[in-house]
Order: C-alpha cells, then structure tokens, then sequence
C-alpha cells in the first residue's frame, strides 16, 4: 500500500491511497482460500471447490469486503503513522470511471481513492492555577422555609361542604365542569368534567379564578380570558376563548396548622424533622444554582483562556443543530427575526459563535480529562439511569432496557457525568473564593445559549 500526502493545511488532510492489483488478488485469494473449506456448492465435495470457481462465483462481492478492508487499514497506517486525531467521519473519493472500478473489482487494476478528513487540534493543557472563580453563595432565608412548611400544609389542608346557597370566596375549592371555546369551536384541551380549582391559587389562565368568585353550586357562568402570548400551546397564545363553566360544588378551607400531626403525615417524627427536611431541600436547591453559576464561569475563564483553530465540520454540525433549534422554536412561536429586532444574519454570527464556543470548551473538557485520567465507572452510569428511570413510574424496565440496548442513548448518559467530574478536577486547581450574594443573585436567570 503506498499513501501520499497531498493537503497538509491547518486542521485538513488529504492522502492519495494506492494499493497494487498484485496486493489486492493476494488479498482475495486469501479470502477464497478460506472460503473454500467452508462453501457447499452442488457438484463439489466438501474443500474441492475450485479456487477458480470460486472466484467466478463471489470474486465481486468478495472484492468489494477487500476495498472496504483496505480504505480501513490505509486509514488506519495513515493516523497512526503520523500521530493522528479524527474530527470527524473521513471522506472517500474513488475514481469515476467505470472502467476502471472494475478491473479494481476484478482484481487486474490498481485500487486508487482519496481519503480527506480533518484532525483534532493540539494545544497545551497547562496549569489552571492562574484561574480565578467566584463560588456564589446565600443564606436561606427564614420566611422561604415558612413558605414552603406553609405550601405543604396547604396541599393538605382538608375543605367542608358550604352551606347549601352559599357564595364561593377566594381561598374556596370549587369543583367544576367546562367546555372552552375559541370563537364558536370547541378546543381541544378544553373541555373538563369534576376539575378542582381553588380560587386565588393562580393555577388557572389569568382572570379565569376571579370570574368565579361568588358562584354558588348549580350556577352556570361565562368566563371569559384572554390566553398569555407566551401559552405553551402556540394555536391558543394570545388568543380569546369563552368558557362555558358549571358549578358542581363549592367547600371552605379549614384551618391549616403547622405542627407535628402534619409532620406524621410525612411520614417525620415531628415538626422540627419536617422543618429539617425542608431546609435540606432548599439547601439542595441554593447549592446547586451556586454550583451552575460556578461552573458557567469557569467555562467563560476556558473560553478565554484557551484560542485555537477548530474543525470546521464540528463547529458547522453545532451550528446546524442550534440553527435548526432556533428556527423550530419560531415557527411554533410565528415570531419572525424582526418581531425581535433583529436580522437572520446577525443571529446567524452570533450563534455561530456560541457553536464555536461548544465546540472549542467540548475539546478542553475532552483533553483536560484525558489527560487527568478521567473515567466514568459503570456504577455511576447505572445510578443515572435509575434516576431517569424512576421519572417514569411503572415502565423502569423498559427504560432500562432502552439504554441497554442502544450506546448512542449511554454514551449521551456518559457524557455529562464525565463533564462535571472534569469540572471538578479543574476547579480543584483554580483559586475559589466564596462571594456572598442575594437570593435574587444567586437564582438570576442567564442565557443558557451559550453553555
């Protein structure tokens, strides 16, 4: 097999592959030779089939194995002969002419292709001790462990029959049935029979609660809203709809107490448990926004600290699927770049390089944990998978099968585990200094576009 290399220009290569007619016969009769013992042809005792036969019968089919066998050996000699990283799947580029390819086929002509493919990037790792992070940090707050004690006691706050006649008041758990309409269409979703709904609770569409106020059982109202322009189901978004609602029945909250027959109800030995457990929660909850906020500024300190040039295919692939993303999301929304003040090209460059940025951070993690002997055990793969499993009460064993039998599905459970785990090895480095800030601070929404 002779190679030669004839681009060698940033990240891109290409080689000029030839194997000799001589080397490819050698190669199929080596394969008819073992083929030979095995085939069972009418005519022939078992091992006497005649090469030559043989070669009559299955040389093309065979042949064609012996090309793909000699395109992954050629790629192979050529990465690691020269101490090669793939970005991507290579590409091939066999002679057009017919002709030719047959005489390859048979054997009686040199094998000729190209391979082009690009390589990872090398660039030098280094220390991260000149890295500087701020790790955010709160107090809870006394009133958010009251107001969550407060929620649980409310969901299970018990409710009484009114009096028979009796208006419903705000706080009142109403039960109801209703057939909602836009224009003079039924739509789908909108018809419900037996719904309990608490006035004041905001769970239903803005100024459909307060419409309801002071109805008594029997009664049969209009109501009339307008759904937000940010609805989750785009054909009802801003939209007007009437609801034609009947009163079943109406029921007065009792009183709701924060003590430890509460707390048995969840299943804690007493209040003092039950105020515990939720302080855990919210704990839990600060921890991890200060964990994001934390890690979203050591990708930004990577994004600065390290230039290099990237593999076009990856950073186009990136781009198409944030591309595609982006375009999904106006078509369910009808938003035009101009309802958002801006231009298809300037968004085009802007997530352009936020597909670089994925890009150029998703070699880092990749070199950083390779380097530091990063690895990602079967047991804490498995632990995610279960994880996953249990938001899917009663189908955990096709969940589990599902991962089982599908690597691409494992490999994406993989990833993060083995992201954050470098993540850590990194900030492990870095200078971390803890930097007290507000509630509001710590839990501030940010444009996840770019992480």
């Amino acid at each position: 097999m002779q190679t030669t290399e004839t681009l060698s220009q940033g990240l891109k290569r290409e080689y000029q592959v030839i194997l000799a007619a001589a080397e490819l016969a050698a190669k199929l009769d080596a394969q008819l030779a073992e083929m030979k013992d095995k085939v069972r042809i009418n005519g022939f005792r078992p091992g006497k089939v005649p090469v030559g036969h043989l070669r009559r019968l299955y040389g093309k089919s065979i042949m064609g194995d012996v090309v793909q066998q000699a395109v992954n050996d050629a790629q192979t000699k050529i990465l690691n002969d020269n101490n090669l990283r793939l970005a991507g799947q290579p590409k091939l580029e066999f002679p057009e002419d017919q002709a030719e390819m047959e005489k390859v086929l048979e054997a009686t002509g040199d094998l000729a292709f190209k391979l082009a493919f690009e390589i990872l990037p090398s660039f030098e790792i280094g220390s991260f001790e000149d890295v500087e992070l701020e790790r955010l940090v709160a107090e809870i707050p006394e009133e958010d462990v009251e107001k969550q004690l407060k929620e649980l006691a409310d969901r299970n706050r018990s409710y009484a029959p009114r009096e028979e006649g009796a208006a419903a008041q705000d706080g009142d758990k109403l039960t109801i049935d209703f057939v909602g309409r836009i224009g003079d269409e039924a739509f789908e979703g909108g018809t419900a029979e037996g719904v309990d709904l608490t006035l004041g609770s905001g769970s239903f569409i803005p100024g459909f609660e307060s419409q309801l106020e002071g109805a008594k059982v029997g009664d049969e109202r209009k109501v009339v809203v307008t759904f937000p322009e940010e609805y989750q189901a785009a054909h009802l978004a801003g939209k007007e709809a009437t609801f034609d609602v009947t009163v079943k029945a109406v029921a007065a909250p009792g009183e709701v107490a924060i003590d430890d027959e509460l707390a048995k109800k969840f299943g804690f030995e007493d209040v003092a448990k039950l105020r515990e457990a939720v302080t855990g929660r919210i704990k839990a909850d600060y921890d991890r926004a200060s964990r994001d906020k934390l890690k979203r500024a050591l990708l930004d300190a990577l994004d600065k600290k390290f230039d290099f040039e990237l593999p076009h295919d990856m950073v186009e692939s990136e781009f198409n699927g944030i591309w595609a993303q982006i375009q999904a999301e106006q078509n369910a929304s009808g938003k035009s770049f101009a309802d958002e003040g801006t231009t298809e090209d300037e968004q085009r460059a802007e997530y352009r390089r936020i597909a670089e940025r994925r890009v150029r951070l998703g070699l880092v993690v990749a070199e950083v944990g390779d380097k530091a002997g990063v690895k990602v055990g079967d047991d804490e793969v498995t632990r995610a998978i279960i994880e996953r499993a249990r938001q899917f009460p009663g189908q955990e064993k096709l969940f589990w099968d599902y991962y089982q039998k599908n690597p691409q599905a494992l490999a994406e459970i993989r990833a993060p585990i083995y992201e954050e785990k470098v993540v850590d090895h990194i900030v492990g480095q870095a200078k971390v200094s803890d930097k007290t800030v507000s509630k509001d601070e710590l839990f501030k929404v940010e444009d996840d576009a770019k992480a």
